[in-house]
């Protein structure tokens, strides 16, 4: 707080116009360069994450074993459109939403 303030008292006073210009085309590099690293060291990351999620998700096949976001492990009885129908145990099925999906344990061939 009081480097902005200290800046704002700095740029009061005659021919502020051209010193806050000068100002701004030093900084504008920077802020290429912060954005820059926020790219690449935080969304790109994150939007191959999503992908790779996202391709998991559609490879999901019977009888496979998935474990669920809230750590249920369970048997692919059923894949519909949006969701699945997972065994957990004897006699016991659950129907999951695909995204809820968060870890494919072991793909079995049918």
């Amino acid at each position: 707080m009081y480097l902005l303030t200290l800046a704002f008292a700095q740029g009061t006073g005659e021919g502020t116009s051209t010193q806050g210009q000068g100002s701004f085309l030093v900084l504008f590099p920077m802020y290429i360069i912060i954005f820059l690293v926020f790219y690449f060291f935080l969304i790109k990351p994150q939007q191959k994450k999503q992908q790779e999620q996202q391709d998991m998700i559609s490879k999901i096949k019977k009888n496979d074993e998935v474990i669920t976001a809230g750590g249920i492990n369970g048997t692919v009885v059923n894949v519909k459109t949006d969701s699945l129908v997972l065994k957990v145990a004897d006699n016991v099925k659950i129907e999951f939403q695909k995204s809820a999906i968060s870890t494919v344990k072991k793909s079995r061939g049918e």
